[in-house]
């Protein structure tokens, strides 16, 4: 037998980082209901007392009241007292915001790799970049198990949180989940790991066997567990001072948290506060997309995907797939369904995920794949692929 380990990481909406993330995404949103055109890339960083936001933001249609939208997300997360280091309604909110560069802008508004007049060849890729999708069949929702079992806990521990039933629990938090893997398949969860921020009140051990007993026993499935499965709470023994006091907090330093756990590449781009004609968010949606359309057409049990553009070029300049030996057919002949049932061009993949909306605050916790209600989570392409492999006698 071949046994491997492989492990994945999720941290709780009141990460500093994850802060950071919620408020670019809020901001994005608030912009993008008032004008769904509107051009915004915010960054956002978090440090004891203050927050600021910085970026781009082109729109003639909507002003966004950012200092309240970002007391409404810390406010949200838990950060409501003086005493965490942290408080909605103290912190020093500051902000420095620009229009979008015009040379930017001018490949994105027309773009130069073709003079069609199809309103899908006219706008350009808002950077350059690579964007990695993808989906296996380790889970229902086409997704790894370590990140899947990741998110459960540090979903688990918010809740717990926000319901009251561990009242000493504070916002920040992460966990990580080693699986191993008997001939690729995925048998058992070999070790846990749960660091929570608790009040200065509570001992460790009252810590330990709560967080087993509430999260990680109502989050991981009892058959991943055994005698042999590692447990570690809080392995320092205490973390009490947490947040954007204990540990300053930037947007998209939880890209693999955001995305697949390690178990795919990530081309470095981060997905929180960009409009979609940023294709490091939209192409990783779409990439998603096509993925999961893939497993679940039954074509492959694995699919990546890496999808590559050019500032200002509508097409991609390469598509890449791997199936890891899954696929019914030659990786190549996938790659060639893949270019004829789905439009990679930017427009084209705003259109079809309908990604000009404020849905983005949402995405920024727990992953932004493997989530029911999100469009790139939908299996409506399965029809399209089956019919296309029609072509190469399968």
């Amino acid at each position: 037998m071949d046994k491997r380990l492989f492990t994945s990481e999720s941290v709780t909406e009141g990460h500093p980082d994850k802060v950071c993330d919620q408020i670019a995404d809020a901001i994005l949103d608030d912009i993008l209901a008032g004008d769904p055109s509107a051009r915004v890339a915010i960054e956002v960083c978090a440090t004891t007392g203050m927050v600021l936001v910085f970026g781009e933001v082109s729109t003639e249609e909507h002003y966004a009241d950012i200092p309240a939208i970002v007391r409404d997300v810390v406010k949200d997360v838990g950060y409501n007292d003086s005493s965490l280091g942290f408080d909605y309604k103290t912190c020093a909110v500051l902000s420095s915001i620009k229009e979008q560069s015009a040379d930017i802008a001018l490949g994105v508004d027309d773009a130069t790799d073709t003079d069609s007049a199809d309103e899908f060849d006219r706008t350009g890729a808002g950077d350059q970049g690579m964007m990695f999708g993808y989906a296996c069949d380790e889970t229902e929702e086409l997704m790894p198990l370590p990140i899947m079992l990741a998110h459960a806990l540090t979903e688990r521990l918010t809740e717990a949180r926000k319901s009251g039933e561990l009242e000493w629990l504070r916002p920040d938090g992460k966990s990580q989940v080693t699986v191993e893997y008997i001939d690729g398949v995925p048998e058992r969860v070999d070790t846990v790991v749960v660091s929570c921020q608790h009040s200065d009140d509570v001992d460790i051990e009252t810590v330990e066997k709560e967080i087993i007993d509430r999260v990680i026993m109502r989050a991981i499935p009892q058959e991943y567990l055994d005698d042999d499965t590692k447990i570690y709470i809080n392995p320092t023994g205490r973390f009490v001072i947490g947040g954007p006091a204990g540990d300053s907090g930037v947007t998209g330093r939880k890209i693999i948290v955001d995305t697949y756990g390690g178990f795919c590449p990530h081309g470095g781009g981060a997905l929180s506060g960009k409009d979609p004609t940023k294709v490091d968010r939209s192409a990783a949606y779409m990439a998603r997309y096509v993925c999961k359309n893939l497993v679940a057409s039954g074509v492959c049990r694995k699919a990546e995907l890496q999808v590559a553009y050019a500032i200002g070029m509508a097409h991609p300049v390469s598509v890449y797939v791997n199936t890891f030996g899954t696929g019914v057919v030659d990786d190549r002949i996938i790659a060639k369904i893949v270019n004829e049932v789905f439009d990679l061009r930017p427009k084209a993949i705003i259109k079809k995920l309908s990604l000009d909306r404020p849905i983005y605050r949402a995405t920024s916790n727990y992953g932004h794949f493997g989530r029911a209600g999100f469009s790139w989570e939908e299996t409506d392409s399965v029809d399209r692929i089956k019919e296309a492999l029609k072509k190469y006698n399968f």
